[in-house]
């Protein structure tokens, strides 16, 4: 892991593309702009755990359970 300090305004370059700039130190929170490409897509790290939770229950659905719940759907 890369450790580095920055104080408000300052920018940190990731690759050519995306850019971090320091927006506000308030305490212990830092603001944090992020500028990148819009197919990047950018998350806090709680919200992408949540994704990937919901994509792998998603995906551990049985097959006869999604067949099921689609004939229902058409059914109304």
């Amino acid at each position: 892991m890369l450790i580095l300090s920055r104080k408000i305004d300052e920018k940190i370059k990731i690759g050519e593309d995306i850019t971090l700039t320091i927006i506000e130190i308030r305490g212990d929170q830092v603001k944090i702009g992020v500028e990148a490409p819009k197919n990047v897509k950018v998350f806090r790290q709680e919200v992408f755990n949540a994704i990937q939770s919901e994509n792998r229950a998603a995906s551990e659905i049985p097959a006869e359970s999604s067949i099921d719940a689609i004939r229902k759907m058409l059914s109304k």
